[in-house]
């Protein structure tokens, strides 16, 4: 029996932005989830300094398998697929193209002129707080409700707190 010698093939290039709304620390993709889409034959880009805010160093994702860019318009040029935390602001939809593909939270309820941006790149936008399961649940959103929920128990009792005026 002759054996085949398979490589494997690039699935996917993609791409992780820094992200650069005000206050948002977060990563598209942590360096273990990179080692499993590179595992799995993708290519990964993240841009550089993209995880300092959630602990992920340049290395770790290098020693992950990605590859380090230099700037946003870098990873947007060169990805077909952009993994975000957050909506894209408004220098980042100037970077989307027809043949990307977008998958972060988009609140587009909120932000008509974002909406509008998102159609007119003719890029593929898919939001986290759509996406369903079999069982009709929002796997992407759960978690992050149930984070602000606990939060804002918090963040109430603090402003009834004395030196709150409450």
């Amino acid at each position: 029996m002759n054996s085949i010698n398979i490589k494997y093939i690039s699935l996917m290039l993609i791409g992780i932005p820094k992200e650069i709304k005000p206050q948002e620390n977060r990563v598209g993709l942590t360096t273990q989830s990179v080692k499993n889409l590179v595992e799995e034959g993708h290519e990964v880009v993240v841009e550089k300094g993209a995880g300092n805010g959630s602990g992920f160093l340049d290395e770790d994702y290098t020693d992950s398998g990605a590859k380090i860019l230099n700037s946003a318009s870098e990873v947007f040029n060169n990805a077909e697929l952009i993994i975000k935390v957050k909506e894209p602001q408004e220098e980042e939809v100037a970077l989307l193209r027809k043949d990307q593909i977008l998958f972060t939270y988009l609140h587009l309820a909120a932000n008509k002129k974002l909406t509008e941006g998102l159609i007119n790149s003719g890029s593929t936008c898919i939001a986290y707080e759509t996406v369903t399961d079999k069982n009709n649940r929002l796997p992407l959103l759960a978690p992050m409700s149930e984070i602000a929920g606990r939060i804002s128990i918090q963040a109430g009792a603090r402003s009834l707190e004395m030196t709150n005026k409450g």
